[in-house]
């Protein structure tokens, strides 16, 4: 929701140097956080970067980017 982190596409190698389709996901994860402003918790689906993200800018600051990207949060 923060980051927009997307799968990566790349190849898988064999030993014999074949390739083939793969997809890289990107760590995410489900993680509630306190709004005190709203007095209420919010749940937020964050990659791994993205919450190291919510801890430097504060719960506050990363749900208005949120909602400035037009995500109903």
């Amino acid at each position: 929701m923060l980051t927009g982190a997307r799968p990566g596409f790349g190849n898988r190698i064999s030993h014999s140097h074949r390739r083939t389709s793969r997809r890289f996901d990107p760590n995410i994860q489900s993680k509630r956080y306190w709004l005190a402003s709203e007095g209420r918790h919010v749940r937020l689906r964050l990659s791994a970067k993205g919450i190291k993200t919510v801890d430097t800018l504060g719960v506050e600051a990363a749900v208005a980017r949120i909602r400035a990207r037009g995500v109903k949060v």
